[in-house]
């Protein structure tokens, strides 16, 4: 019997310890993920400051106007706004979004709020992969995507997902009273 017992590894609780101590996986993971979860809502908050500030350049009020007037979302703003103007308005609210959403160490439901506002702005653009012309590489077919705009468009999967999360992560300290 005790050839049994003695069969059994004897470094488990070493491998144990090395999970779980001060330099283990267990507190490895829990570092990275406290990284994570400040990365990902400012890491949004970057990219849309970024994308934002362009929008109120000539440059990029160009470069999405294709990708407006195709949308059936969008294309009726321009009977409203001249392509400055509404590239200007987009930028704007890029602008306001970051901004409720770097506020989240302070205020949880402004947070919320822009990642609300981001869900319902990076569907819309993802929409552009139904409604733009030239997606689909045309010499491969479907599901190859274009570097421009397929590919461009396809990196809002990634900015959605940051915005569920941080919508999620807001809702949950509000939830909470934090």
């Amino acid at each position: 019997m005790s050839n049994v017992v003695s069969a059994r590894p004897q470094n488990v609780s070493a491998l144990s310890d090395r999970a779980s101590g001060p330099w283990g996986l267990t507190s490895l993971a829990a570092r990275v993920e406290a990284a994570g979860r400040l990365a990902v809502p400012y890491s949004l908050v970057v990219v849309l400051v970024y994308i934002g500030a362009l929008k109120f350049t000539a440059y990029e009020a160009e470069g999405i106007s294709g990708l407006v007037r195709n949308s059936p979302l969008m294309s009726w703003t321009y009977s409203f706004f001249s392509v400055r103007g509404l590239s200007a308005l987009i930028g704007f609210s890029e602008l306001v979004i970051a901004g409720l959403i770097a506020l989240s160490p302070w205020s949880a439901r402004a947070s919320a709020v822009g990642g609300l506002l981001a869900i319902g702005m990076f569907l819309t653009t993802l929409s552009f992969l139904f409604s733009t012309p030239g997606v689909v590489e045309a010499s491969v077919g479907f599901p190859a995507l274009s570097g421009m705009p397929g590919q461009f468009l396809l990196k809002d999967v990634v900015l959605l997902g940051a915005a569920l999360w941080t919508l999620g992560d807001s809702l949950k300290a509000v939830a909470s009273g934090r």
